[in-house]
This record gives structure tokens, C-alpha cells and sequence, in this order.
């Protein structure tokens, strides 16, 4: 979106931020209190961004536990219920298009709002649906939300942190995702379909209402010239007595930079200084879609049953282990680095699918007997890997490698990247298993393997670096090639 500030806001004589503002913090000693007060609000803007990802949770994971309900009740085939399934990624895909437009338009809190607004509409029109067409239009309105949240909260929390807390605030995203497709499993499990669907509107309702009590990003502040909003929403998240000077400099600095770089279109991304940033967003998302975890999530019932094991009991192991590993990922993100839990976490989703897919190999050819513990042996192991880093960091790497001019359009080409990889995966899962699931797992086995292997080779390490010198040093990297 265009800064509406004029040349003489971002001229070295007027800086962005101006530099003689003692009441904004002058460094002096601050009390225990005011520590604990200023936490306590980046705690709550943080809650209150991430209730959006329980949202995103919470869709995923309703239609594993909600299948053999609608089956029953509706009267769907497998390929309608297929379609339901995967409908929801499609409205994604439509909402990431315009995610980063609409959270440069109305700022982060703003799309974090209207994203809500379809999200409701979406669950009422499931909770209340007679038949495909209705449970399709609310699937594809949640879809919608999500989209965009799956954007813009990642990106408010990287926004609104500091350097040292960065990784592990913005690593409650996966977090709150995996709590919410747990909940949906082990609730889904004991009650019907049409309430599970109406416990989904709790969460939107819960952050609709905290958008009020939070501040906006003081970067998309600076972004839009709006230099004394910048300043009041940093004084508000590191405290009154707090030395926001250097920070404030940093971005004063990189919008600076940028100012002469307005008016992105996409064909801008494509640039080669772009193309370092761009390879490994769009990359990591790719991936972490061909490793094959929303086909296990959307169809856990399924894959269980097919394996020969209980549906019910391997849904609630899944949903009891995901949320652990999540935790400990979250507490490592910024003690171990990005790339080290990465690559821990695709060595273990590359053996989960083997796993699985030998499993299912062996109950073709009458070998085993003990083939469905060993399918339910690899699907824990591939959720606690997937949770423990692939899940959240390609999500905290894509929200800190884009440049502000172009992070609004890439990161929506980002989670487009996604959320088509999630459609295809999830429509051709149920017709590519029933064709051969041992081949089927195996693929995505291979994917897994292909990720370390990406890794190693382009991912940067991002731990305890400002977002201005990240994406300094990757668009330096860019050049550098040219």
C-alpha cells in the first residue's frame, strides 16, 4: 500500500521517529511492576493474534472427527466428502490472494477482523446445513478466513516482539493450531458434528472482541507514515521507561530505505535480489504441504480404519502427542535455532511416512500382524515431528525473510503456495490411497527427504537477528548473484 507520508517525513533532517522524546523512554531504571505490566500486554496482543490460529486449528481438524456424523446424517459419497474436505483449502487459497493487500490496507488488527466475519458465517452454515451445497458454502467461507489469518497473525506477533522473544512468540502460532486441531479431535470424538461446529465460533467471537485491547504493529504504522501511532504502539508494547531509541532506529532506517521502493506489483518479487527470500518462503511452504500432514489430519479416521486400527483411539493419541511437541518446539525455537529444529523435525516426518507406508505394505502382502500398530507407530511420529518444527518455523521464517515493500505480496504468494498444495493433496488423497496407500505414504516419505536436503542447502539461520537485518542479509545475497 502507498506510505502517505510526504518526502520531508523520511528525509535525514525529519526523521521517521523523532530521536528527543524522553517521556517515550529515556532508559532509566524501571520497576518489577512496570516489567510485568509491559509483558502482560504483549502476552495479550499475542493471545489474542494466536486465537486466530486456534481458528485456523479448529477448521483442519473438524473434519476427520465430523466424517462419519455427516456421512450418516447427509448421505454424502466419498468424493462429495472429499470436496467438503478440501473446499476449505480452496477458500484459503482465495484468501491468501488478498491477505497481504488486506492486512496493508487496514493493518494487522483490521484483517485479523474482517478474516473473523467469514470464519463465523462459515461455522453457522455448517452447524445449520441439510445438505452438500451448505456444508460446502460454510467450508469454503471459513476457508476464506483462514487464509488471511494464516497470514497476518505469523506476521503481527513477528511485528510486535522483540528480537530475543521473536521466534518462540511467533512459534504459538503452530502451537495454537495444533491445540486447535487436537481439541477438535478429542471433543469430535463425544459429541455430533453440528455442535463441534458451533464450538468452532467460540475462538472468533474471543478475538474479535480482544482486537480492541491490543495495539497495532508499530511497523505498519511506519509503513503507512502514521510516525506517532508507530511510536505510541512501541511505548505501549516495551513500556513508558523502556529504550525503544534503537529499535525505533532500525525502523525508521529500513522504511527509510524502502520509502523509494512503494508501489510493489508482482512482478517486483521476482527480482534477483528478491529471489533468495523468495525461494525459501515459497519453498518451505511447498514442502511442508508434499510431506503430506493435512492428508493425515483431514483423513486421521480414515487412515486409521483403513489400517485396521481404531479410529477413535489413534485420533486421541494424536491429539494427546501434537500438543507436547509443539510446547517443546516452541520453548527450543529461540535456544536451538530455526534450521537445527527443522531439519530434526523432517528426518522425523520422512521416517513417520516410511513407517506408515510400510505398515500398509506389509498388510497388502499378509507379512505382519502387527502392521496397524506400526501405521499408528508412524503417525505419532510424524505429528510429534511435524509439531516439534516443521509446522510452525516455515511459518516464523516467512514472516521474517520479506522486505515491508514487498511483504504484503509475497507472503500472500507464500501462503497461496500452501494452501494450493494443501487442495491438491487433500482432494487426491482419498482416490491416490485407495489406488495404493503404501505408494501414497511412501511420496510423501520422499518429499520429506527432499526437504532436509533444501534445508541444508538454502534456509538461513535467523535466530537473534532483527527482521531489518534479516532481510538485509538475504536481499545482500540476492545481489550478490546478479
Amino acid at each position: 500500500m502507498e506510505s502517505e507520508s510526504t518526502p520531508d517525513e523520511v528525509t535525514d533532517t525529519s526523521p521517521l521517529l523523532p530521536k528527543t522524546r524522553p517521556e517515550a523512554g529515556g532508559g532509566e531504571e524501571r520497576s518489577d511492576s512496570d516489567s510485568a505490566a509491559d509483558l502482560l500486554l504483549l502476552l495479550l496482543s499475542t493471545f489474542v493474534a494466536v486465537s486466530g490460529s486456534y481458528v485456523l486449528g479448529s477448521a483442519v481438524g473438524f473434519s476427520s472427527p465430523a466424517q462419519p456424523g455427516i456421512l450418516d446424517d447427509l448421505g454424502l459419497t466419498l468424493a462429495e466428502y472429499s470436496l467438503f474436505g478440501s473446499i476449505l483449502t480452496i477458500g484459503a487459497m482465495v484468501g491468501a490472494v488478498v491477505s497481504g493487500k488486506v492486512a496493508d490496507l487496514f493493518g494487522r488488527k483490521g484483517a485479523m477482523g474482517f478474516a473473523e466475519l467469514f470464519n463465523i458465517v462459515g461455522w453457522l452454515a455448517i452447524a445449520f446445513s441439510k445438505n452438500a451445497w451448505w456444508l460446502d458454502i460454510g467450508r469454503l467461507s471459513t476457508g476464506f478466513g483462514i487464509g488471511i489469518l494464516s497470514y497476518v497473525v505469523p506476521v503481527y506477533i513477528a511485528e510486535i516482539t522483540p528480537k530475543n522473544l521473536r521466534g518462540r512468540f511467533t512459534a504459538v502460532n503452530q502451537l495454537m493450531i495444533s491445540c486447535g486441531i487436537s481439541i477438535m479431535f478429542l471433543v469430535g470424538n463425544v459429541i455430533t458434528w453440528r455442535l463441534l461446529a458451533l464450538i468452532g465460533i467460540i475462538p472468533c467471537v474471543i478475538q474479535l472482541l480482544g482486537l480492541f485491547f491490543i495495539p497495532e504493529s508499530p511497523r505498519w504504522m511506519a509503513m503507512i507514515g502514521q510516525l506517532d501511532g508507530c511510536e505510541a504502539s512501541l511505548i505501549r508494547l516495551r513500556g513508558k521507561n523502556a529504550n525503544i531509541f534503537k529499535e525505533e532506529d532500525e525502523i525508521r532506517d529500513h522504511t527509510r530505505t524502502i520509502e523509494q521502493l512503494k508501489n510493489s506489483r508482482i512482478k517486483d518479487l521476482f527480482q534477483r535480489k528478491y529471489a533468495h527470500s523468495l525461494i525459501v518462503g515459497v519453498g518451505l511452504m511447498v514442502l511442508q504441504q508434499f510431506g503430506g500432514v493435512n492428508a493425515i489430519a483431514f483423513y486421521a479416521s480414515a487412515i486409521f480404519s483403513s489400517a485396521g486400527f481404531s479410529y477413535r483411539v489413534g485420533t486421541t493419541a494424536m491429539a494427546i502427542i501434537q500438543v507436547p511437541m509443539t510446547v517443546i518446539g516452541t520453548l527450543l525455537m529461540d535456544k536451538s535455532g530455526r534450521r537445527p529444529l527443522l531439519l530434526v523435525s523432517a528426518a522425523g516426518t520422512c521416517l513417520g511416512c516410511f513407517l506408515i507406508g510400510l505398515s500398509f505394505l506389509l498388510q497388502d502382502l499378509n507379512l505382519w500382524d502387527f502392521s496397524p500398530s506400526l501405521a499408528l507407530g508412524g503417525v505419532l511420529i510424524f505429528k510429534g515431528s511435524f509439531s516439534l518444527g516443521m509446522g510452525g518455523i516455515p511459518w516464523v521464517i516467512m514472516s521474517e525473510i520479506f522486505p515491508i515493500n514487498v511483504k504484503g505480496l509475497a507472503g500472500s504468494l507464500a501462503v497461496v503456495a500452501n494452501w494450493s498444495c494443501c487442495w491438491i493433496v487433500t482432494y487426491a488423497f482419498n482416490f491416490v490411497a485407495h489406488w495404493s496407500s503404501a505408494g501414497t505414504f511412501f511420496a510423501f516419505a520422499t518429499a520429506c527427504g527432499f526437504t532436509i536436503i533444501f534445508i541444508v542447502k538454502l534456509v538461513p539461520e535467523t535466530k537473534g537477528r532483527t527482521l531489518e537485518e534479516i532481510q538485509a542479509s538475504m536481499i545482500s545475497f540476492g545481489a550478490a548473484a546478479e
